[in-house]
């Protein structure tokens, strides 16, 4: 299946959203699309190996607070876990499979979290 084609890049305007064909300052995808954090309270652990080359990471979504907070705790994940990671649009990227000593971990420092996925 062949992926909708679009004007990307406009001289006049600058970089073009491929959704609205609008400049990307007033484009109006952005404002319909739902948030990728759920609004529920609840912080969701799950593992991935999509785009990675076979490669797993744990993810860490649902998370609230400011960019500095959320460097900090991704600071202290990846020490806990021993691995690397980063944070990236407000999810929470740890190299390897550590699922239940995420979730452990969350868990004491008060955020009420649950594993995801399979």
């Amino acid at each position: 299946m062949k992926a909708k084609g679009g004007l990307v890049y406009s001289s006049e305007f600058g970089r073009m959203c491929p959704g609205c064909s609008k400049p990307i300052d007033s484009c109006q995808c952005k404002q319909k699309q739902p948030s990728s954090q759920s609004k529920d309270g609840i912080v969701r652990v799950s593992r991935e190996t999509k785009g990675r080359k076979g490669s797993g990471v744990t993810l860490i979504k649902g998370l609230s607070g400011s960019e500095d907070e959320l460097k900090k705790l991704t600071t202290l994940l990846k020490r806990k876990c021993g691995a690397g990671g980063a944070l990236k649009d407000g999810i929470i990227e740890i190299q390897g499979e550590h699922r239940d000593k995420l979730v452990e971990e969350l868990q004491k420092l008060g955020y009420k979290a649950k594993k995801a996925g399979g």
